[in-house]
């Protein structure tokens, strides 16, 4: 399905039946990411899983300040209004992830649940996000000049990545042709309007979330495992699974644990 917002084009699919779970992928991905949690979570809910700005067959505008995480919030409820949902589950990975946090507080009331994978809430101090500002600027450029091809090449072996490399080669093929189909004005600009040194950094207001959380990372990524623990303990109430033997992509490295983990406490609040 498309919708367009404020003149740009949004592509979201939309399954099942049954309470909303809207699905945010993460840098590089589009909602077909998401194919394995959606065949397991569509027998009981509707999952909608969107094509974020600069991704998939969402359009790319030039104007960085489109992507901006407040812009992209109040575009998700625009969805979420054309689909006529007042309330809906927010499940995020990475960057996606980021957005969930950040709707999360912007939109309270019109999140059900909030599931966080592999994410943050942003960067603490003004210096580290104005370092990352620096560092996602270059990539951007990087991403410009070099061309799709030769930023997936890079992309795909840095070492946040590093475990799906024991995925079965299928897999590792499916996932580095759907980073090739997207643009690389799309990513720059997602780089420049929501990065994580641009976006607000939510660490203060994690105590405003009231919705039921779950925040999920793989064990082995100790980085997204170790800002996971601080953010359990900064949202109330929260609940904190730490999947064994995967990495920063959980749905993708352990499809299945994911997704009955996600559906068990999903279904608990049904």
């Amino acid at each position: 399905m498309f919708l367009s917002i404020n003149g740009n084009s949004y592509h979201y699919d939309v399954q099942g039946s049954g309470e909303a779970v809207m699905l945010l992928h993460g840098f590089t991905g589009d909602g077909g990411t998401w194919k394995d949690t959606v065949e397991i979570l569509s027998g009981s809910f509707k999952t909608i899983a969107v094509d974020l700005l600069g991704h998939g067959k969402t359009d790319a505008p030039e104007d960085p300040s489109l992507y901006k995480m407040e812009v992209a919030a109040s575009h998700l409820m625009k969805i979420l209004d054309n689909l006529q949902i007042d309330r809906v589950h927010l499940l995020g990975y990475s960057m996606g992830g980021r957005l969930a946090l950040g709707t999360s507080l912007l939109y309270p009331d019109r999140i059900k649940s909030l599931i966080v994978e592999s994410s943050s809430p942003g960067l603490k101090t003004k210096e580290e996000r104005a370092k990352r500002v620096v560092a996602d600027q270059q990539l951007a450029n990087k991403i410009k000049k070099d061309g799709m091809r030769n930023f997936v090449n890079y992309w795909e072996n840095i070492p946040l990545f590093a475990t799906q490399k024991t995925l079965p080669v299928e897999k590792q093929k499916a996932i580095r042709q759907s980073r090739l189909q997207n643009r690389p004005e799309g990513l720059a600009n997602s780089l420049l309007g929501m990065g994580t040194g641009k976006q607000p950094s939510w660490w203060d207001r994690l105590q405003e979330i009231q919705a039921p959380t779950l925040i999920m990372c793989g064990e082995l990524d100790i980085k997204f495992c170790r800002i996971a623990k601080d953010m359990e303990k900064m949202i109330p109430g929260s609940e904190l699974v730490m999947l064994k033997g995967t990495g920063h992509a959980l749905h993708v490295e352990d499809p299945m644990k994911f997704g009955t983990i996600v559906k068990e406490f999903l279904l608990k609040l049904a």
